[in-house]
């Protein structure tokens, strides 16, 4: 459990340029990879990146420490209305696991991010209480929080609301009745005293949705992911040839750079969009349904590449079932629709050469483990196969 990677010598080009992109240069060209051009479009929706040297407040009240794996020099930054505290982190902990906190008592936030399927779920699309479907793949949740904004549109603007969007929406069901069940669960003898304690309630006083958001965020920020092969600097020669090919002729840094793989940016790949790139009743058109800009239309957030080998099926709709596939898609430039982020382009890369960009994905998974804390325990259904 662990915060972000600012990484090795390895890492040396993404970590510089942190969000620039190095894409576009040539085998030859890796040791000096120039800056990729930024899509002036997107630049609204990118956090700026901090220095290499930064480090970020980490919010603890004394008492709690950081755990840094290797590739993770600083924690996340915390904010200040909602301080880590062990206490606080251990509430969050057993509420992640429980799944009293839905609806119907079938779902926890472990159903979605288990252990087995690399902190998603497994599954093309995830399912919520009850057994809805919903409409797009779960993510892992190791890193989430170095996020800006969470969720493929980027519509909670932290953790603490994406909680309570997870709570009263599909995932856990709850609607109107979320500060009826966060009382609820606060009024249980394991919990009761645990809520007073970590946010000074008095007696009597209910738990709402807020304390419950709080503690569950405060957990979900010690998920962090490091100590990767690529990390350790102990890859293989298949996997260094992915991280020069990567750096290079593939161009994936372009997108996928920074500590964290990720430029926290939003980009149309050419997934899901109907064949005329224009949106069409029921479609999912991603960042546009948060900002409502037609240029927004079916650009969703680049994933962190950290653990992305056990994470499949791959994309916002799940429709990549392998990691080869979803690399041999963004490869060779995305899906050819009307629309689709000009930074795309065929890489014209032989079967080898992506068979070692896997491999240094391979390298990035995460030794870290989802272990279920003791009290309550996750008694809904996994909905993984």
């Amino acid at each position: 459990m662990r915060p972000v990677a600012t990484t090795t010598a390895r890492f040396l080009c993404a970590g510089l340029i942190a969000g620039a992109g190095c894409g576009g240069a040539s085998e030859r060209e890796e040791k000096t990879p120039p800056p990729t051009a930024k899509a002036p479009d997107e630049t609204k929706d990118r956090a700026p990146a901090p220095p290499a040297d930064a480090k970020a407040p980490d919010g603890a009240k004394p008492g709690f420490a950081w755990k840094l794996p290797a590739g993770i020099a600083s924690p996340p930054a915390v904010p200040a209305d909602n301080p880590m505290t062990p206490a606080k982190v251990a509430l969050g902990e057993k509420l992640f696991f429980d799944a009293r906190l839905s609806v119907d008592g079938s779902r926890s936030c472990y159903s979605c991010h288990n252990d087995r399927c690399g902190n998603a779920d497994c599954l093309p699309k995830a399912v919520g209480a009850g057994g809805k479907p919903l409409p797009r793949n779960t993510p892992t949740i190791w890193n989430v929080a170095f996020r800006s904004s969470l969720y493929w549109d980027g519509r909670a603007p932290s953790l603490e609301k994406q909680a309570i969007g997870a709570l009263k929406g599909g995932n856990m069901g709850l609607g109107a009745g979320l500060p009826d069940k966060a009382a609820e669960i606060g009024r249980l003898p394991e919990y009761a005293g645990a809520f007073a304690e970590v946010f000074g309630l008095e007696a009597g006083q209910a738990v709402t949705p807020e304390h419950v958001a709080a503690a569950l965020s405060a957990y979900e920020r010690t998920l962090l992911c490091g100590d990767t092969a690529f990390d350790r600097k102990a890859m293989t020669p298949a996997a260094e040839r992915g991280w020069r090919l990567f750096t290079g002729k593939a161009g994936c840094i372009t997108c996928h750079s920074g500590p964290d793989l990720t430029d926290g940016r939003f980009h149309n790949v050419g997934i899901g969009v109907p064949p005329g790139g224009k949106p069409t009743e029921g479609a999912d058109t991603g960042r546009m349904r948060v900002t409502k800009a037609a240029e927004d239309a079916f650009r969703f957030r680049t994933p962190t590449l950290r653990n992305v080998a056990k994470t499949a099926p791959y994309f916002h709709d799940g429709s990549a079932a392998t990691l080869e596939q979803a690399v041999r898609i963004m490869a060779g430039g995305g899906r050819p629709v009307p629309g689709r982020d000009p930074l795309l382009v065929d890489r014209k890369l032989s079967d080898a050469e992506i068979a070692d960009l896997v491999a240094f994905l391979e390298s990035l998974s995460c030794p870290g483990k989802l272990e279920r804390p003791g009290g309550p325990r996750d008694t809904g259904k996994d909905p993984a196969p």
